[in-house]
């Protein structure tokens, strides 16, 4: 048998109910028990003496038992275990409350280690719960040593588990070293079954390093793995070669308003190249909020139809659809392109040639989209639905991709043409994720950076407001509304264990909750003369397009908001941004909530309200206003704040395999995604293994 693959239930002293508190932190098997790692370590390695530990206060010793009695206190329903213990420099009085099981474990006359910090009591110096071990032959697992802590529940104790642990690590004989020797060597990784050993009980501080950096490699390897076995793959997937044309290209850049960077130039140069190519593009495009992005996709977007293929684009709102779709459509009007608009509650059509659009049943779009007549369709998640049939679609491109699930974003990269081609795929994120990180997490996609804005911006004025400078704030406000100005209002999601990346596939009471209340605090007793509207996730969507209507036309002056906003909602006119609670933001997503403004000719204003201010807050959002580019504050935030702030678990599935590696870990990144390409080479048995044990999906 393999004993990997073996129930814990079948380890000693795990009962029924044992076995369900380690089902709750997803411990099935000796597989899963050897993977749960400890998150810290007590360094209990010292052992003391009474006299050295009651100088040092913390620490192990090794003492001999004299006695142990229960007192019970009825009135507190307690029961307090006393224990007198000594060695030749002295002697110790030890408590421990509500085990008074210990009286039937340790007896009279016993030596034991005990661990544990030294307390000044009413009664003098005590030692107050510590952990305990009964001496044998053995080396101690809970009192001597590095000792690991884990996560754990409320009803299983560190001690089961490093007990049951020691027990799986006793009889799991089949840990195979699957890493190739020569990668092993290069890396001066230690063996396997020596890490999970040591990860575990380290005999000390260097090899428990060897450890973790062996354990951090494989999952940073399997990652990367991953990714290039998806590459090669990619490789064989045919698409329509898409010719480049330069005429009308250079037609559609002329007509711009704007002059293009010379990172939008190199960028929109490395997707047509990918473009004319036989196999399937499938290229990331990274930039800040507001460096041009959109322009560059539309480039895309015309060459593929001037080669009479389709384009499918998806975004993640209704509200993102129809700024789109009419951007596009803008955009495009001198090329007689028919553009289609679908989301849950909407349908409509461009019309190139009366330059309008026009509403029409679902039915009857879906039916363009088939026969190929609509060029272009703009669309939300609508578009992966098994009734939305393309005739030749050549080209499809995601927008603000780290909204969408892996499964959605999977779903759109398998739409095909009738001649079973596989349409180019183009993913957009504004989310400004350090290149290293990029290319680990996303290393299936070639990588597209924008790094820079648009010359002309002018700088966004961010303050951060203690509490006696909001009347002067919101008087400074009113002056901007009464020029013309617009404002932005952002309340935080109040409850922490609420990711603070919006979801739009979950409704957010206590966001709903703090916008309301906003909104009637601003109305009432602020602005009482402005106009304010406020939007959230609970609204439907006809009010939403509504209340977004009123704020485009300038009806509606203040908009107070969740992080809604913070999804490619372009409103030149609009200058100032508040954030309440900006403590409570990651940079990064403060970074792209402020990019809604700035997008005019006017000054921009960006106030940074705090509730709970302390040194590291202060600190931490001065990052904020010193950041010469959004790219500069992800990597600081990923040092400061960890993962979540960029991915939430559905939106990256491989954020359960890090249980030990982090994002902050570039040089092992680099070192694995090396390795990854080397293996793929030069191991092509242990590829066809890989294969079979991991999951090969789409993961961007």
């Amino acid at each position: 048998m393999n004993n990997l693959k073996m129930p814990v239930s079948e380890l000693n002293r795990v009962g029924k109910t044992t076995e369900n508190q380690l089902k709750k932190i997803g411990i099935k098997t000796i597989r899963d028990l050897l993977a749960h790692y400890p998150f810290r370590y007590e360094d209990y390695s010292q052992i003391l003496t009474i006299e050295e530990f009651k100088t040092q206060k913390t620490g192990t010793i090794k003492v001999k038992v004299n006695l142990i009695a229960n007192r019970r206190f009825y009135r507190k329903k307690m029961i307090l275990t006393e224990a007198i213990v000594s060695d030749k420099t002295g002697s110790l009085q030890v408590v421990w409350f509500n085990q008074g099981f210990l009286t039937k474990t340790i007896k009279p006359g016993q030596e034991i280690y005990l661990a544990g910090k030294i307390d000044n009591a009413n009664h003098g110096l005590q030692l107050i719960n510590p952990s305990y071990e009964i001496c044998t032959s053995r080396k101690p697992i809970h009192t001597g040593g590095l000792i690991p802590i884990y996560s754990t529940t409320a009803r299983l104790t560190q001690k089961q588990i490093r007990f049951l642990i020691s027990q799986a690590l006793k009889i799991s004989s089949d840990i195979k070293d699957w890493l190739p020797l020569p990668i092993k060597n290069q890396h001066q990784l230690v063996n396997l079954d020596f890490a999970i050993k040591q990860i575990h009980f380290p005999e000390n501080k260097k090899t428990l390093k060897q450890a973790q950096q062996r354990l951090k490699f494989n999952e940073l390897f399997l990652l990367q793995l991953k990714n290039q076995i998806i590459r090669e793959k990619i490789k064989k997937e045919k698409a329509p070669s898409i010719e480049f044309k330069l005429k009308e290209t250079k037609k559609f850049v002329k007509n711009l308003p704007f002059k293009l960077t010379n990172e939008q130039r190199k960028a929109s140069w490395e997707i047509i190249n990918d473009l004319e190519k036989e196999n399937r593009m499938n290229r990331l495009l990274e930039g800040d909020v507001g460096s041009g992005k959109t322009i560059v996709a539309i480039m895309s977007c015309l060459n593929v139809v001037l080669n009479n293929y389709q384009v499918a684009y998806m975004v993640p709102t209704e509200i993102l659809a129809k700024q789109q779709f009419q951007n596009i459509s803008n955009l495009l009007q001198k090329f007689q392109i028919k553009i289609g608009l679908l989301t849950r509650t909407n349908a409509f059509v461009y019309n190139p040639k009366s330059q309008k659009n026009i509403k029409i049943t679902k039915q009857n779009l879906l039916k363009k989209i088939s026969n190929g007549e609509i060029r272009i369709i703009v669309s939300t998640h609508s578009i992966i639905g098994p009734k939305v049939r393309f005739k030749n679609l050549g080209l499809t491109i995601v927008d603000e991709q780290h909204r969408f699930g892996v499964k959605q974003r999977y779903s759109l990269t398998k739409l095909r043409n009738e001649n079973n081609l596989s349409a180019h795929f183009l993913s957009l994120t504004a989310t400004p994720i350090p290149r290293s990180v990029a290319l680990t997490l996303y290393g299936d996609l070639d990588l597209s950076i924008i790094g820079k804005m648009p010359p002309g911006r002018k700088k966004i004025v961010t303050k951060i407001i203690e509490p006696e400078q909001k009347i002067d704030t919101y008087q400074f406000i009113k002056k901007e509304i009464k020029k013309g100005r617009q404002a932005f209002v952002i309340c935080p999601l109040i409850d922490p264990s609420t990711s603070l990346i919006y979801n739009y596939n979950q409704d957010n009471k206590l966001g709903t909750k703090s916008v309301k209340e906003e909104y009637r605090k601003l109305s009432q007793d602020i602005f009482p003369d402005i106009k304010i509207g406020f939007i959230h996730g609970k609204l439907k969507n006809e009010e939403k397009q509504k209340i977004m209507e009123g704020f485009v036309s300038q009806e509606i002056k203040i908009l107070v908001s969740t992080t809604v906003i913070e999804v490619g909602i372009d409103i030149p006119n609009a200058t100032i941004m508040i954030i309440k609670g900006a403590e409570r933001f990651g940079l990064a997503q403060l970074y792209q909530l402020r990019g809604r403004i700035g997008r005019g000719s006017n000054q921009s204003y960006c106030f940074l309200f705090v509730e709970n201010e302390g040194p590291k807050t202060k600190k931490r959002l001065e990052a904020l206003l010193k950041a010469k580019n959004g790219f500069e504050l992800a990597q600081k935030d990923l040092e400061l704040r960890g993962p979540g702030e960029f991915f939430n678990t559905e939106q990256s599935g491989f954020m359960g395999s890090l249980k030990i590696a982090k994002l902050t870990d570039i040089e092992l990144m680099q070192k694995t995604r090396l390795a990854a390409i080397k293996t793929i080479k030069d191991y092509p048995d242990l590829i066809k293994k890989i294969k079979k044990s991991i999951n090969i999906t789409h993961l961007e």
